[in-house]
């Protein structure tokens, strides 16, 4: 597939050669460089109105996910699927001498801005990160609780 790219008012010409199967749309995105494209989930509403082979037919399909909001059937699987393929984290925070709130998280995810204690330094307040000096974390990520853990833990 071959582009011709002319510009007459500012008299530049270019001639892109591709040698694979590449659509306009590639070729804008490669030449802007700001797209950013991220995981699709499927929802299948309405899923009580049809037969349960259809439903299976549906739910073998790949990132697909049938539901029904009427009657409430499969919210919980797609609940889990968005964490899942979003790669949401949940982080608690609590201030010295309280418990944690466990009411209000800061979601964070790798694709956007990371799951490190920067990242949500960053997300409480901008110049909280060059302030900071340790923080006590709880939890998977801990080897041991409460473990004293810099910027850079995840």
């Amino acid at each position: 597939m071959c582009y011709t790219i002319c510009q007459e008012y500012k008299r530049f010409n270019l001639e892109i050669v591709c040698r694979e199967d590449n659509t306009v749309d590639d070729l804008i995105d490669t030449i802007e460089g700001n797209r950013k494209y991220v995981d699709a989930i499927f929802v299948y509403n309405k899923c009580d109105t049809i037969s349960v082979e259809d439903i299976d037919e549906i739910a073998r399909r790949p990132n697909s996910c049938p539901i029904s909001v009427y009657q409430e059937l499969n919210m919980d699987y797609l609940l889990e699927m968005i964490w899942d393929r979003l790669d949401l984290v949940r982080v608690y925070t609590k201030k010295r001498g309280d418990y944690p709130d466990f009411n209000d998280p800061i979601i964070m995810t790798q694709k956007r801005k990371g799951t490190t204690i920067e990242a949500v330094c960053e997300q409480i307040h901008k110049e909280f990160a060059k302030e900071f000096k340790y923080a006590l974390v709880w939890g998977r990520s801990a080897k041991f609780s409460p473990q004293n853990c810099g910027l850079n833990h995840e």
